[in-house]
């Protein structure tokens, strides 16, 4: 894994300066520690930090083709490269390196564009065409690796992070009003946007291209969906031999490096799964990696232990206590560059430490499962929540979600007051976005604290600003496949593979591989009919079906655990007083202007009186707490700190 960042004139050669490569590359020093590269002419200024995993020798970048009229700077991995690069061989391409980037250039000069739908892998890249003047910033089908870009005074600028880019002068550095209020409904900016007015990011599946001055957005891949009659008429053996074959291939790919791969293990089904594969079929020496909690509700040490037992993993773990996730909390905000609604990040982060310290690169985690499964419970609830649709005024209907959550509808109080909750839209089933309605419309209370100069005055209802972002014919879709398109477009790339992905693990350079988002699982899966998604209420049925043979039952049977880390308990911890101050005091506050004083102080008093608060509340606390951290490291500073006191290992100046 790498860094890339760069610089493109618009209109005009304009004389980019090496220090300006510098000064961009020098903030990204986590990404790739290993070597630093750079090109530069008239036109463009491409910079990259190395994480070797793949071609360790000789692979420092910017690489080249034969008659150096293409260069590239590439942040990730292409895990069908070997296959890919045998058959350029046989079409007459030479190759001076033994890396997987170096096979972009030259199945670019064969396909053009199209070679995007050869890869399979994770990765963002920038190829400059010297001879047409043309730039394209790419991005993999799901987003697993960051982009952002921007443009100012005629100059494109780009960037694995966005402090790279803010590392100039003259990129204005604000909160969007607008952006601040999608992740205060939505949970996360939503495709393409970021927190800061102006900052830009390649959304998953699309490619930025750069010709003639003008910015043209492009997708080359989407979500798939596949009306009843497309959907696999299979047997349901013939269905789970198919999971395995592509999980085992998938997996078999994410094991190519030049370095040891490990892999994370939590206790629950997706990471035993993946485990268990690696340790039976590829590495029976393999290194386990997994996160304990000092507080009983968040930890699943029992589940991890009995993995580990069976395997013989050589497992290591980390005790995440409450005091040390809230120090750790602004730092992993420097890495995560947005505001978030869950400390999870933050034990994510330790645990990356952790692998790091153990001298390893690459891990595989479990990441994508729940998505492209049905595992996540808003699923369910919008299945139990149809049913209940078709006749309301059931007594019985809505006990189904009962099955979801039975420690609360025990008690007849909660019970009435989750009829009340989960009702909410049910006389309109037929809504785009009936799954994620009510989700939605609770977290969006969170823009009551909101500064007036903060709160949209938009008439546009918040639903509404989604539209955009649907494929045509989506109200055709059934119920699931229009939940998990909503899911993947917005929490899966924005969240999970940025905050608790990318982000957390790369600040410790180390590269984490998601054998469950292989597009070709994906696509697979798309035409699996959703009844064998979630079968009656069991969710991710298909992969418990496929591996019951081989794990444990307390590991297959086991309800569907969603990882959490302590909020309040971390961040108003005592020893953290001052961190806490530091940000959240109401002079702070009011000093930032965006939040309203009164109403954040009457929840702060609130969190100090109640040992145990809701979940709401939980949510605004770190929602205002990770926002200010925000607004303190990126937009408070006269200037993002940058290094320009360094020689690069490999530089192509060909200005003139």
């Amino acid at each position: 894994m790498c860094g890339i960042s760069g610089i493109l004139n618009l209109k005009e050669p304009k004389k980019i300066k090496i220090t300006q490569l510098k000064e961009l590359i020098s903030v990204l020093k986590h990404r790739g520690p290993d070597e630093v590269g750079a090109y530069i002419d008239n036109w463009a200024g491409l910079v990259h930090s190395r994480l070797s995993i793949i071609g360790i020798k000789g692979g420092v970048q910017p690489i080249h083709n034969e008659n150096k009229s293409l260069w590239i700077i590439f942040n990730g991995e292409i895990f069908n490269y070997p296959e890919l690069r045998e058959t350029l061989i046989k079409l007459g391409h030479h190759f001076y390196t033994t890396t997987d980037t170096e096979v972009l250039l030259h199945l670019y000069e064969e396909k053009g564009i199209d070679f995007l739908q050869e890869l399979n892998g994770q990765f963002a890249f920038a190829l400059w065409d010297v001879q047409k003047k043309e730039m394209i910033l790419g991005r993999d089908r799901v987003g697993i690796r960051p982009l952002h870009y921007t443009v100012s005074n005629n100059q494109l600028f780009f960037s694995s992070e966005i402090k790279s880019i803010f590392t100039q002068k003259s990129i204005e550095r604000s909160i969007d009003p607008s952006v601040l209020d999608q992740i205060f409904s939505y949970w996360t900016p939503l495709p393409g946007e970021t927190i800061f007015k102006g900052i830009k990011e390649v959304p998953p599946g699309s490619y930025l291209k750069i010709s003639s001055g003008k910015l043209s957005l492009n997708k080359y891949w989407n979500y798939p969906y596949y009306s009843e009659d497309e959907q696999l008429d299979l047997s349901l053996s013939n269905i789970t031999e198919e999971v395995k074959s592509l999980l085992y291939d998938s997996i078999k790919l994410r094991l190519r490096a030049d370095v040891p791969v490990g892999a994370y293990l939590s206790g629950g089904l997706d990471s035993s799964i993946i485990t268990y594969i690696v340790n039976n079929s590829f590495n029976n020496d393999l290194n386990t990696f997994g996160i304990r909690f000092q507080d009983k509700d968040f930890d699943e040490g029992g589940y991890q232990k009995e993995m580990v037992d069976q395997l013989k993993t050589n497992h290591l773990e980390i005790i995440a206590k409450s005091e040390e996730i809230g120090l750790h909390f602004p730092n992993v905000l420097w890495h995560i560059e947005k505001p978030i609604l869950r400390t999870a990040p933050v034990p994510l982060y330790l645990l990356s430490n952790l692998v790091h310290n153990n001298k390893l690169k690459v891990v595989l985690t479990g990441e994508g499962a729940d998505e492209i499964f049905g595992g996540y419970n808003i699923f369910r609830e919008a299945k139990a929540r149809l049913f209940w649709s078709k006749d309301p005024n059931s007594g019985k209907r809505p006990l189904l979600l009962g099955k979801l959550y039975p420690y609360i509808f025990k008690d007849p109080k909660l019970r009435s007051m989750l009829k009340s909750f989960f009702g909410v839209g049910i006389d309109n089933p037929d809504f785009s976005y009936f799954s994620h309605q009510i989700r939605w419309q609770n977290t969006r209370k969170l823009t009551n604290f909101l500064s007036n100069d903060y709160t949209l005055n938009s008439e546009q209802n918040f639903f509404d600003r989604f539209n955009n972002y649907l494929p045509e014919g989506f109200n055709r879709r059934d119920l699931l496949s229009k939940s998990q398109y909503l899911e993947i477009t917005t929490f899966l790339s924005n969240y999970l593979l940025s905050s608790q992905g990318d982000r957390v693990a790369m600040a410790n350079s180390v590269e984490i591989r998601f054998p469950f988002l292989d597009h070709r699982l994906i696509e697979f899966m798309a035409k699996v009919p959703s009844r064998y998604k979630i079968f009656g209420m069991n969710e991710k049925f298909l992969l418990k079906k496929s591996y019951r043979d081989v794990l444990p039952p307390n590991i297959i049977n086991r309800s569907k655990h969603p990882y959490r880390a302590p909020i309040k308990q971390s961040l108003l911890d005592n020893n953290n007083a001052e961190i806490f101050k530091k940000y959240c005091s109401i002079d702070s506050i009011e000093n930032t202007g965006i939040f309203d004083e009164i109403k954040t102080e009457k929840l702060f008093k609130k969190l100090t009186r109640f040992e145990n608060p809701n979940e709401w509340d939980n949510m605004a606390l770190t929602g205002i707490f990770s926002t200010q951290v925000i607004y303190d490291k990126f937009v408070r500073p006269t200037s993002i700190e940058a290094n320009s006191n360094f020689k690069f290992d490999f530089l192509i100046d060909k200005r003139k």
